[in-house]
């Protein structure tokens, strides 16, 4: 039985007939006929008997009729906590990022909103592989990820706002040589002994990339997936480049950035998350902030 079916026995019993149920619902006769045998169909005893002319209310059906109004009313209760809830300005909001998008997200978060009565931030940090992405939409409300121009797209079992469509550049030591130039191309840095990242991970077929528009293999001297500690391997000297993202890499001194011409080397920084998360006020507070803060590293 459901909600629906409950409410027809309450309003027979107080009512007194179909049609008076039909006409305080606005429905048919033959729909309120129907509700209720599909109702008696899930109890073992008769809800409703003849007489005269009316279909009338049984003792069970009474009884049945009057367990509907607490049903109704902890309903009503339980809508009611539902819209306090997806009202609250002032909720926990979890949210997951991968590192380097936490790196520079994060801190602006909690200091964007460190006011009274602005949402809660529950923070996390997630470098998964692509696909896995949309899996963490299950655990958290909103989800930072990242996905390279050669990548299949989200699927669509998943919100989608996109944030950033982010260049990857090439990093130099500050001394290097090609540092002189305003934009390098894969012929200027296939001669160069690189930092790339492990095999499987997203980075790799941009490098495989420049290696073929420069018609040569690439030394990749050094295999580090953590951006930070990239950057600390290319100011550390000994020639050594490497990509690394234009708006969510940390500025090192050591460590300058050029962009790549030849080789479409961008990724995509969205937000996921399911469908659902959204009719939450808090949940539509951080997203708004985290729109505005991409907008804030792009200057």
């Amino acid at each position: 039985m459901d909600e629906r079916q409950l409410r027809i026995l309450r309003e027979l019993g107080e009512l007194g007939s179909v049609a008076a149920v039909a006409e305080a619902l606005l429905v048919t006769p033959s729909a309120v006929s129907q509700q209720l045998r599909l109702v008696q169909r899930s109890v073992p005893v008769p809800l409703t008997e003849r007489s005269g002319r009316r279909l009338v209310l049984t003792a069970a059906g009474q009884a049945l009729a009057d367990a509907a109004i607490e049903v109704e009313a902890a309903l009503a209760r339980a809508r009611q906590a539902v819209d306090e809830f997806v009202a609250e300005p002032a909720g926990t909001v979890s949210v997951a990022a991968f590192h380097s998008a936490a790196l520079v997200f994060f801190p602006r978060l909690l200091r964007a909103l460190a006011e009274a009565g602005s949402p809660a931030l529950a923070l996390a940090d997630q470098d998964v592989a692509q696909e896995q992405f949309p899996k963490l939409t299950r655990d958290y409300d909103l989800v930072l990820a990242h996905r390279f121009d050669h990548a299949p797209p989200w699927p669509r079992t998943v919100t989608v706002t996109p944030l950033l469509h982010e260049p990857l550049d090439i990093a130099l030591p500050t001394g290097h040589p090609l540092a002189a130039k305003a934009r390098l191309t894969p012929s200027d840095v296939a001669g160069e002994p690189w930092v790339s990242v492990h095999d499987g991970y997203p980075v790799l077929p941009l490098v495989e990339a420049i290696a073929t528009a420069a018609g040569r293999r690439l030394e990749l001297r050094h295999r580090v997936n953590e951006f930070t500690v990239v950057a600390e391997l290319v100011a550390a000297g000994n020639g050594v480049i490497a990509l690394l993202p234009r708006w969510t890499t940390r500025p090192h001194p050591g460590v300058v950035l050029r962009p790549l011409a030849g080789v479409r080397a961008r990724r995509h920084i969205d937000v996921l998350h399911r469908p659902e998360a959204a009719a939450r006020r808090a949940v539509r507070t951080v997203l708004g902030e985290l729109r505005r803060v991409a907008a804030e590293v792009q200057e």
